[in-house]
């Protein structure tokens, strides 16, 4: 009798593989645990070690809770200024990624990126750039683009308005210099930010970009968690959040997993991956 199981539970898998064999599925077992990192994960850098290398509002674990009814809110309020998605009528969709660059993380998703010829819009740290110079003129090298998330990364909800245009300017200053072009698109660190900040921000000429697809991946998850985070819920115009470096303690080895079956899942359903400036049609430099 168990012989008859075992034999059954065979025919069933080779049936099953066969089947996906013959309609171009591919099979990808992924270890579902949050210590999970490829084998090629290299060593940080001592840059990476320092003080300098970190967040200056904390992780984002310790800072996520902004409501998307407010990033809605300021999307609706702020049409040509805030943005949160592009056109629906088109099957486009961005990638973005925040908090880089690092000599880890960032490396990894420009390789995939590149192997599958695909353009995203990299969100970058003044600070951190600053640390790994080489990684920011590879990026606009093959491609992508820059935009502006400060310098250091501090909650610009609890900074005055003074404070939060240093921030944004002291970053500007060095991404103009490592890529040529004084970036025209700014993300808020966390996310978080208000009416009154979007104003500043409108006058150091400045469009403001969100996101309507949150992969999550700074909650250290598999692979398979951030695959279904971003299918279940990409569409039309969608422009989708991951990060290219996070906090010491954020593992985005997931992140980086689930990168190539997204872009290849959503290549086979139709869509094309765009910048955030082509997706939105602006400007991408000042």
């Amino acid at each position: 009798m168990r012989r008859l199981l075992v034999a059954g539970i065979l025919l069933t898998a080779g049936i099953l593989l066969l089947w996906a064999h013959i309609n171009d599925y591919e099979l990808r077992f992924v270890p579902n645990r949050l210590g999970f990192r490829p084998p090629t994960y290299p060593s940080r850098s001592p840059d990476e070690i320092t003080e300098h290398f970190e967040l200056a509002g904390g992780s984002e674990r310790d800072n996520r809770g902004f409501p998307q009814r407010k990033i809605d809110d300021l999307s609706s309020r702020f049409p040509k200024l805030f943005y949160r998605e592009g056109p629906r009528n088109v099957r486009l969709v961005a990638l973005t990624f925040d908090d880089g660059p690092d000599s880890v993380y960032t490396p990894q998703i420009l390789d995939v990126l590149k192997q599958h010829n695909v353009k995203a819009t990299f969100f970058l740290i003044g600070k951190r750039a600053e640390l790994f110079p080489g990684v920011v003129k590879r990026m606009v090298r093959e491609g992508h683009v820059v935009g502006n998330h400060t310098w250091s990364h501090p909650n610009i909800m609890k900074m005055d308005n003074k404070a939060m245009v240093q921030e944004i300017m002291k970053a500007e200053e060095v991404l103009s210099k490592l890529a040529g072009y004084r970036p025209a698109l700014f993300r808020s660190p966390y996310g978080s930010i208000d009416e009154a900040r979007v104003k500043e921000i409108e006058k150091l000429n400045y469009k403001i970009v969100a996101w309507n697809v949150d992969s999550l991946d700074w909650k250290s998850l598999t692979a398979e968690q951030v695959r279904a985070n971003i299918l279940e819920n990409v569409r039309e115009g969608s422009i989708i959040l991951q990060h290219s470096a996070g906090s010491k303690e954020e593992n985005l080895a997931g992140s980086v997993a689930a990168l190539e079956d997204v872009i290849v899942t959503l290549k086979k359903e139709g869509y094309r991956f765009v910048t955030v400036p082509e997706l939105l049609k602006l400007p991408y430099k000042k």
